[in-house]
């Protein structure tokens, strides 16, 4: 059933238009994750479902008392509250029954005589009946369990609001908003500020979640692990994928190659057609050019054409030039441990790096992963331990904060001052590859935003040609579309990588071996991300703390299952088809899964379990049919058949 419909919705501010004939289901149950590029209108479409904009045209409508959470990427916080009074007012009307309940014992207990006992003593029960009923015995364990699950201490409950960093202020409404149990949540970036462990618990919290959840998010891991649908927000319209995110990335650009495939079959038909009414028309044969000139502008007029086709955005151009790989260890740890007065940080930790090879490094914070980074360029000496490092290497670093940058100067200025022999030309056309045009290289690098800030250190740092890039949270503030240029310019470098990452997706694509700092010890493990949960789950460790004297192997690591993948055809009938016929299953296929995804939308299905059982399996295999006729597709497409 369909909490929030949205029909043929416009929204403008001023001369802008922002939304335009937009029309969205959003069933009760599902998770939707709502991603486009930034200013495409996705807050403004999470505020029209919320009821904080009115559209100028179309209609939203909400189902009879739903209650809707909106969690905003800025949330407005009381700064005199403590972190407890602040996240717990969500239950403001628990505390006042308490309050209630503690004032009636009080007065009970003063009068043991008065003839007016028995009406308090019956007030007290029915005010208590209603405060256990609605849970106030567990309450405040429900609070401490999400404060602890988002990453805060006992210790930072009392603290006021107005001291905690911004990040802990975006946490403490999350806290807020996940404890007042919404029907629908509307989550814009949830996951910014919380390090890997938080977002593996707001995971499960949202997976278990009975109602229907919205999420922006940039974390394309955790809109794989809990969407069962993804809306894209592209030039004032939405389109709908069922699946998750990776499924969502596979279906476009099929869609996107079978557009423009149909668009130049259109537009030659149009041509053939047109050249030869213009041909016949005051000739012979002008009646059967004039009925063609009929069927033309009807078939044009009824759309029944491709006639023209969305132009791609333009992502940035990240590349490193080719580094010097020798044949020794890069690096090399033996026994590290660091300590600051106040217990180890970490302890025995030995690894080594080979030339070309790609560590991804995580867990949560506090473990010591950029003190690690700091050890290892020899920024910081360890309590204990020894680090070797190839003397040749040239590292660059990129570090989490952008203390390199002098927020005075424009972006041509910071370019050239580490780069003397660029001349203003060369610098605006190396800085319009990382999508700086126009006048936005005179902008002072105060102006920019944290993404435009990352862009322009990236491009500062490939410009140094390293042979060795070590990493700190690379990917904070970027985009999509700019993380995955990044990832794919990591993954074609034959320098050798050590990175710290919160981004799993990002570890899932770029890691070859994995280093996971957890308190309570670290792990090596030859693989990604997704190979590391894989052992996780089986119950198995990765490896040893320590290398052994086998030198790791430079590639082939295990990959782990990073994201669905179609199964690859067999030798079968699809062998017999053309390029033009497998379209055509494709589309009729996901057609088909469009539909079954929206039966779950109905009813009558959530009342009879077995229809509903029935209904899964119906898409396991629609979705198994689908990857089928798909790599057959695909493989000819790849191996250039018609």
């Amino acid at each position: 059933m369909a909490v929030v419909s949205l029909r043929n919705v416009c929204k403008q501010f001023g001369p802008l238009v922002v939304l335009d004939g937009v029309t969205l289901e959003i069933a009760s149950g599902e998770t939707v994750g709502l991603v486009g590029a930034n200013g495409a209108g996705k807050t403004t479409l999470f505020r029209l479902i919320a009821g904080e904009l009115e559209p100028d045209l179309g209609q939203v409508i909400r189902s009879r008392g739903l209650q809707i959470g909106h969690l905003q990427q800025e949330p407005q916080v009381d700064p005199d509250r403590t972190l407890v009074e602040d996240v717990g007012s969500a239950f403001a009307d628990l505390f006042a029954m308490e309050q209630k309940v503690h004032a009636l014992a009080d007065e009970i207990a003063t009068k043991s005589d008065d003839p007016g006992l028995a009406g308090l003593m019956d007030e007290y029960e029915r005010i208590n009946t209603r405060f256990i009923a609605a849970g106030g015995h567990s309450f405040e364990v429900r609070m401490n369990e999400i404060l602890g699950g988002l990453g805060f201490t006992p210790a930072e409950h009392s603290k006021r609001m107005a001291t905690l960093s911004g990040g802990q202020r975006c946490r403490a409404a999350l806290a807020r908003l996940l404890l007042e149990d919404r029907q629908l949540l509307l989550l814009d970036e949830p996951t910014n500020h919380l390090d890997i462990d938080a977002v593996q618990w707001l995971e499960k919290f949202l997976s278990g979640h009975r109602g229907g959840t919205v999420v922006v998010s940039h974390d394309r891991f955790l809109l794989d692990r809990l969407c069962d649908r993804i809306v894209e927000v592209e030039r004032m319209r939405v389109t709908s994928y069922p699946g998750n995110y990776s499924n969502f990335v596979q279906t476009k650009e099929r869609r996107e190659l079978t557009q423009e495939r149909q668009f130049e079959k259109d537009q030659e038909f149009i041509k053939k057609e047109r050249a030869f009414i213009a041909k016949h028309i005051a000739r012979q044969r002008s009646a059967e050019a004039k009925g063609r000139r009929t069927r033309l502008e009807r078939r044009l007029a009824a759309g029944e054409f491709v006639t023209e086709v969305g132009r791609k955005k333009r992502d940035a151009r990240i590349e490193f030039a080719a580094a010097e790989v020798s044949a020794e260890t890069a690096v090399r740890c033996e026994d590290l441990a660091m300590d600051f007065g106040e217990g180890p940080l970490f302890s025995g930790l030995s690894f080594q790096i080979l030339p070309g090879q790609r560590l991804g490094i995580t867990g949560p914070n506090g473990t010591g992963k950029t003190t690690l980074l700091r050890i290892l360029l020899g920024d910081l000496a360890a309590t204990s331990g020894r680090v070797e490092l190839d003397p040749k290497l040239k590292i660059a670093y990129f570090a989490q904060d952008a203390e390199d940058l002098d927020e005075r100067r424009t972006l041509i200025e910071e370019l050239r001052a580490a780069h003397e022999s660029m001349s203003e030309f060369e610098a605006r056309s190396y800085l319009a590859m990382f999508l700086f045009t126009g006048d936005d290289v005179f902008k002072r690098i105060g102006q920019l935003s944290g993404g435009q800030q990352s862009r322009l250190r990236l491009a500062k740092l490939i410009l140094d040609r390293p042979d060795a890039l070590v990493l700190d949270e690379p990917t904070n503030h970027l985009d999509i579309p700019s993380r995955e240029a990044l990832e794919a310019a990591l993954c074609a470098y034959n320098g050798t990588v050590i990175a710290v990452s919160h981004d799993r997706y990002f570890l899932d694509r770029i890691a070859q071996r994995l280093l996971v700092m957890r308190p309570e010890g670290h792990r090596l493990c030859e693989g990604n991300y997704s190979f590391y949960l894989t052992q996780l789950e089986a119950g198995r460790n990765c490896g040893p703390l320590t290398d052994g004297p086998t030198p790791a192997r430079r590639g082939g690591a295990p990959r782990g299952k990073a994201r669905p993948q179609p199964v690859k055809a067999a030798a079968s009938p699809y062998d017999r088809l053309s390029v033009e016929e497998l379209e055509s299953m494709v589309i009729e296929r996901e057609s088909r899964l469009g539909q079954l995804h929206e039966r779950f939308a109905a009813p009558a299905v959530y009342k009879d379990p077995d229809a509903l059982e029935e209904l899964k399996e119906q898409i396991e295999d629609a979705e198994r049919d689908l990857a089928e006729v798909d790599a057959a597709w695909q493989e000819r497409v790849d191996a250039g058949q018609g």
